[in-house]
């Protein structure tokens, strides 16, 4: 028969999903039938990989889109299969993540009225009031299929949605009965449902932002994840080497701007000091950045002029966030920098004042290496977080995907790997531990062709359910390569508790209950799930070794995982 699931599975497959990331349960019958029979007939639909946990496959979808801006699906188990998305859900919306999760839902009747009706004890169970309000705080748009006559435009306008900015996940849920209901197929024309074409500025705007640029004796761009778009990463290099504007990034969730460029003066994250090029900036462009800079330890001066430039300017999901600026702009970012470079390449420029602060800018960012260099020098008896990750950076090329979610290293990593290629790193871009695994595993499958490098806390790694991802990699052909920043312990929650409490009672009896088992051997969960090389380093003589060995696995085909042993908590 031709059901609701198939013509749900074929609308997926119209609108360019690669993989279904799934974890079936009682509730997909029909999709599983669907799917046999699709498998059978050789028919055309996106690929199943199974997910034995929720939040692994989400996260996998969260990678995949991220490295390909292709949003792909999830598919779980009503309500419970719902929640068990758990942080995953945060970490998609948060970041902007466009995807579509589909959940069932219990059958709706119990006396065997309709096909697919209830015949479980857990049918009772898992029939709750509003399935649709676990996600609702958490996606852009959530629906119920009740009929298969429309199933395929609900797929299409949710993915409309999805891949308009600011984009995020989509949420849709169907009941058994109507997931087998037989229906005629509708034939759907991709081509009227494309996202929303990103906004330009008004000119007379343009020409306010740009007459305020070419006037700033200390002009600064702040950014995020400019880095989505190649497109608009190449402007804001044009843009700032023409002008000599320094580049800060803040928390960046990708490559934005090369740190190898004279103008990228650096990274914020949530050190606790001020920045000397943002201390004394007259202008500041936020473009494309959800927290710029942090008030209470690094901002500009009170009287800079701010322009903010975002798809997301007011962040209404954000119930607290505000910054002074003299203009918010809701619009595309290579849209907008595109029209900036137009006119200023159309303008007078102050070539002398341009020439000081190239000179400057670069003098400040040899600085800036030099202390990098110097950091990264090995230290007698200990690996040291710069050391670990210049060793690493060593074996990273322009073939080579590096995720960070070191957290409290996670400055370490972005100082010292030194991202200089669109595409070429990434971070969640949200607060929910545990994307690093999943996340690298939806990468790979994106690009088998390319090298993926996760680089994580051993908190991050316990969060990323090593044992399911490593499965899962093995299972797909999906090697990677996983460095563990190990120090022993939660090092965040100390951090947060010092950053209040600078000299209050858990520092003096140095206690702050984030200590784990000094003796877990975390690289071998991957090695008893997934036959990864596993690999614990103590001795910073040891490290490049090791890393060399790991890599010749994953070119091998083999994840490897190491558990580097820093300077405990």
């Amino acid at each position: 028969m031709y059901t609701t699931s198939t013509a749900f599975l074929e609308a997926l497959q119209e609108a360019g999903v690669s993989y279904i990331f799934a974890n079936f349960g009682s509730d997909h019958p029909a999709i599983i039938e669907s799917l046999t029979d699709a498998s059978l007939k050789n028919k055309d639909l996106p690929k199943v990989i199974i997910s034995p946990h929720e939040f692994v496959a989400m996260s996998a979808a969260h990678g995949y889109a991220q490295v390909t801006g292709e949003p792909q699906a999830v598919i779980v188990h009503v309500e419970c299969g719902t929640q068990n998305l758990g942080g995953a859900i945060h970490n998609a919306f948060k970041a902007k993540i466009p995807m579509l999760v589909f959940a069932g839902a219990s059958p709706y009747t119990q006396e065997g009225e309709l096909l697919g009706s209830r015949n479980e004890f857990i049918h009772w169970y898992q029939d709750v009031n509003d399935q649709r309000g676990i996600m609702r705080g958490y996606s852009k748009y959530d629906n119920e299929i009740r009929t298969g006559k429309n199933v395929k435009q609900l797929v299409h306008r949710s993915f409309q949605i999805a891949k308009s900015e600011p984009q995020g996940p989509v949420y849709l849920m169907g009941p058994r009965e109507v997931m087998e209901e037989e229906t005629e197929r509708v034939e759907i024309d991709t081509s009227l449902w494309e996202p929303i074409i990103g906004s330009a500025l008004p000119e007379e705007e343009v020409h306010s932002l740009v007459s305020d640029l070419l006037g700033a004796k200390n002009p600064i761009v702040v950014t995020s994840y400019l880095g989505k778009k190649e497109a608009a990463v190449k402007e804001l290099i044009k843009l700032c080497e023409k002008l000599a504007i320094p580049v800060l990034e803040s928390v960046p969730q990708m490559m934005n701007f090369p740190a190898n460029n004279p103008m990228h003066c650096g990274f914020q994250w949530n050190e606790d000091k001020q920045h000397p090029i943002l201390e004394e900036a007259d202008l500041v462009l936020a473009i494309d950045s959800d927290v710029p800079f942090i008030p209470t330890k690094n901002k500009p001066p009170k009287d800079a002029t701010i322009y903010y430039v975002d798809a997301d300017p007011l962040k209404e999901d954000m119930p607290l966030w505000y910054i002074p600026s003299k203009r918010f702009f809701r619009a595309d970012s290579e849209i907008v920098l595109n029209q900036i470079n137009k006119l200023v390449d159309q303008s007078s420029i102050d070539n002398s004042a341009v020439s000081t602060r190239r000179y400057k800018i670069s003098l400040y960012h040899e600085k800036m290496k030099k202390v990098i260099r110097e950091a990264e020098k090995p230290q007698e008896n200990i690996i040291t977080p710069e050391y670990l990750t210049a060793c690493v950076r060593e074996f990273v090329d322009e073939n080579t995907i590096v995720l960070n979610e070191a957290i409290t290293n996670y400055g370490v990593v972005t100082n010292h790997i030194r991202a200089s290629e669109t595409g070429s790193y990434f971070s969640s871009g949200a607060g929910s531990l545990g994307w690093n695994g999943g996340a690298a595993l939806g990468m790979k499958l994106a690009h088998p062709d390319k090298t993926v490098i996760s680089l994580t806390g051993d908190g991050s790694y316990l969060f990323s359910v090593p044992s399911v991802v490593h499965t899962m990699a093995e299972q797909y052909d999906a090697p990677f390569l996983t460095v563990i920043y190990n120090n022993r312990g939660w090092n965040a929650p100390k951090h947060s508790t010092l950053g209040v409490h600078p000299e209050g009672i858990a520092k003096n009896a140095n206690q702050f209950w984030v200590n784990f088992s000094p003796n877990s051997e975390l690289a071998k969960v991957a090695e008893a799930t997934g036959n990864a090389h596993a690999v614990t380093v103590e001795d910073p003589n040891n490290v490049k070794d090791a890393l060399r060995t790991a890599m010749e696995h994953v070119k091998n085909g083999r994840s490897a995982v190491l558990d580097v042993r820093i300077p405990k908590v």
